[in-house]
């Protein structure tokens, strides 16, 4: 059961139309009217500097019932700029997911925040908030592209389903080792060091 919250404290029934786990997105449809709309913005124009805001519901404080006459129903938002695009995580152990391409983020991103906005000032959607890492009293929020997320939602909210290729090979970063071994001028592309049966 999925239950979709609204700040108004409306509460509704939400039903899956569609995953892709890989890209750690869904839909979720809910039947009713007078919803408000964000307007998604380009991610593809974003650079380095730029001014962000994240939207979510922080370690829960944001809900209805009795949580809501303590810390209101509103999202909470957090301000800061965009660190860096193009980011790459590592995936996470013996989950099939894919966060590559991601926006770094300096506003502050909590459990919570997940699949809330990031947006821009003009109140335009630039990314879907999907991760974070903690690390020596900093927390380096991401995101995925707006640009990235839209494709892959409208594939999904016209019921198909997403497939991923597969090359069936291990392979490994050239790293100054690699090149020195053997004896490579530059460290560039990837080492193919594994193929995988019938890959």
């Amino acid at each position: 059961k999925i239950t979709v919250t609204l700040t108004d404290g409306r509460e509704l029934i939400g039903t899956v139309k569609g995953t892709d786990p890989r890209a750690d997105l869904a839909v979720v449809q809910i039947e009713g009217d007078h919803f408000p709309v964000a307007t998604l913005g380009d991610s593809g124009a974003l650079e380095a500097g730029q001014w962000v805001v994240a939207l979510g519901n922080p370690l829960g404080l944001s809900g209805v019932g009795a949580s809501a006459k303590t810390f209101g129903s509103e999202p909470t938002l957090s301000v800061g700029v965009i660190s860096a695009l193009h980011r790459q995580l590592p995936r996470p152990a013996r989950v099939e997911r894919d966060y590559s391409d991601l926006i770094q983020t300096d506003a502050t991103i909590n459990p919570g925040n997940s699949g809330g906005p990031l947006v821009n000032l003009e109140g335009q959607v630039i990314g879907v908030n999907v991760a974070i890492i903690m690390g020596a009293g900093n927390a380096y929020g991401f995101a995925i592209p707006a640009n990235k997320a839209q494709q892959i939602l409208a594939a999904l909210i016209e019921g198909k389903r997403i497939v991923y290729g597969w090359l069936g090979i291990q392979i490994q970063d050239i790293t100054h080792d690699v090149a020195e071994y053997y004896h490579l001028p530059k460290q560039e592309g990837v080492l193919v060091y594994q193929v995988l049966p019938e890959g």
